[in-house]
């Protein structure tokens, strides 16, 4: 079986930015699935390279900023870390950094990436929106997908 890992990216402190640490907070609470790794990846960088090269998959939660509404959820399977979506939250930069300099090493995991839409990444609070919160449910039912997925 293939080591799986979750990885929630995000900054508490910003709202809605930080809906990839909530949800996989809310997955640690629920036991979302016996041998699947759950981390706080929080802005993420250069330093997870390690911990996520010695996973065959990871599934990334993050949010974003574009056109949809806010709560909006979708699923990319990027291969490039141009593959991302052009206005990621507030660690784009860093997020790409990692992704490309694994594709430099050769030795980059399988990468599914869940969005979440949001329409502000820089408001302080420890509290998602609401239209963010409801879309809670939804991050879980989509990572559950790719869990399933991956094991059939």
């Amino acid at each position: 079986m293939s080591k799986i890992l979750v990885l929630g990216l995000g900054n508490l402190v910003l709202k809605d930015e930080g809906v990839g640490i909530h949800a996989v907070q809310r997955m640690q609470r629920d036991t979302l699935s016996e041998g699947i790794d759950i981390l706080d990846g929080g802005t993420g960088g250069i330093f997870m390279i390690g911990t996520l090269q010695q996973y065959d998959h990871v599934i990334m939660i993050d949010a974003t900023l574009d056109t949809n509404p806010p709560g909006t959820v979708w699923r990319l399977k990027p291969k490039y870390s141009t593959d991302y979506p052009r206005l990621m939250s507030a660690h784009e930069i860093g997020l790409k950094d990692m992704i490309d300099a694994m594709i430099v090493q050769d030795h980059i995991p399988d990468i599914d990436l869940v969005i979440v839409s949001a329409r502000d990444v820089q408001e302080i609070g420890m509290e998602l929106s609401p239209p963010v919160e409801k879309a809670l449910p939804k991050i879980m039912d989509t990572v559950n997908e790719i869990i399933q997925e991956l094991r059939n």
